[in-house]
């Protein structure tokens, strides 16, 4: 895709969101998905420990969901009550969850659907639009496979996620491509120390890739969705609990007022990818990007990725000149050489430096 069209695309989007509201439910609302910092990446192991650092102000509770089964009934927390939290990791086309939930009564014992379920919804790019082949546009003219193998779960995708997952997979992929439920797309570990039919607390912790297209010819072709900071992305999340023995009827808890949130991505909710919080952040970290530009003339362009409060920058470009600007330019005089290339900031915090070792190179 060439530039003028991604740009033209990202300005559709923006568009929509802020001015209609068609692409997300609730457009005035923002909810958050915490970074971590690359040095706190959490272990999915199913325990929480890693996740301590995020503030509660990014949790989803469950006042915040509503049983669109039964109007106007509020959430009992003596009956079930869940916190959700999610992150990112700059750099990692990954989104990852903490989900914590006590019951008074888990239901998992059956080999089929039939489970206490936690369903969330993706949509990497806020494309919107439908995602299951229910609801194609052309179904009067296709057959639900011809739907369902070209289009089922490939701009936006759905997982139900056995809460817990029992003798069988710890999710459906409600989608024609399976490969994003496993590694390298997917991880996921449960803790929990309960029966079937009793009570208790379940912590769940897994991770997903979302994808601007994953579609049925396997994972060849997939596309993962860009995760970077301050991105929007459409989220949706819905809790199914059941409560009688015996019985197929459940709670369906949903974060967003729509329940075909499962099959329309424009019924998501809006999640920011946010930076990282101010107090877990390096006072000083020099640290840069490059690019050539023009290797005919070794016409090199430097981006300063610098952290923290910076009042001067001195570049050495490795062949015996300098500069201070903050993102310089730099044509290398002689060719075939590899440099090795440093920054040097100072700020009223200290100072730091960052260099890359033969990573510019010039023909």
């Amino acid at each position: 895709m060439r530039l003028s069209s991604v740009v033209a695309r990202s300005l559709f989007l923006f568009a929509v969101f802020a001015f209609t509201g068609l692409a997300v439910e609730r457009p005035g609302t923002t909810y958050k998905i915490f970074q971590f910092p690359a040095d706190k990446i959490p272990r999915v192991d199913g325990h929480a420990d890693d996740w301590s650092i995020v503030p509660d102000d990014y949790a989803i509770r469950m006042d915040m969901f509503s049983d669109d089964q039964n109007p106007g009934v509020k959430p009992d927390p003596k009956n079930l009550d869940v916190k959700v939290k999610i992150g990112w990791v700059k750099g990692l086309n990954r989104l990852y969850f903490l989900y914590e939930a006590s019951d008074n009564y888990w239901d998992f014992s059956r080999p089929d659907l039939h489970n206490d379920t936690f369903e969330i919804v993706v949509d990497g790019d806020l494309s919107g639009g439908p995602l299951i082949e229910q609801f194609h546009p052309n179904k009067d003219v296709l057959s639900p496979m011809e739907r369902h193998f070209s289009f089922h779960g490939v701009q936006a995708q759905n997982y139900h996620i056995f809460t817990p997952a029992e003798g069988k997979d710890w999710t459906m992929a409600w989608d024609c491509a399976q490969y994003i439920k496993d590694l390298p797309f997917a991880n996921a570990a449960y803790n929990y120390d309960f029966k079937p039919g009793a009570s208790g607390k379940l912590t769940l912790e897994f991770w997903i890739t979302p994808f601007d297209y994953a579609g049925c010819e396997g994972p060849g072709r997939a596309v993962e969705s860009t995760l970077r900071e301050s991105k929007l992305i459409g989220l949706g999340m819905a809790i199914l609990d059941y409560d009688d023995v015996g019985s197929d009827k459940h709670s369906f808890w949903n974060l967003s007022p729509k329940h075909t949130m499962y099959g329309q991505a424009s019924e998501l909710l809006a999640f920011r990818l946010m930076p990282v919080e101010a107090q877990l952040r390096k006072k000083i970290a020099a640290g840069w990007s490059f690019k050539v530009v023009d290797m005919d003339r070794r016409l090199v362009a430097f981006k300063d990725l610098s952290e923290g409060k910076i009042t001067s920058w001195k570049w050495d470009f490795g062949d015996g000149t300098t500069s201070t600007e903050q993102n310089p330019t730099h044509t290398y005089t002689k060719p075939g050489e590899n440099y090795v290339v440093t920054l040097s900031v100072e700020g009223p915090d200290g100072k730091s430096r960052f260099s890359r070792v033969w990573d510019v190179a010039v023909q």
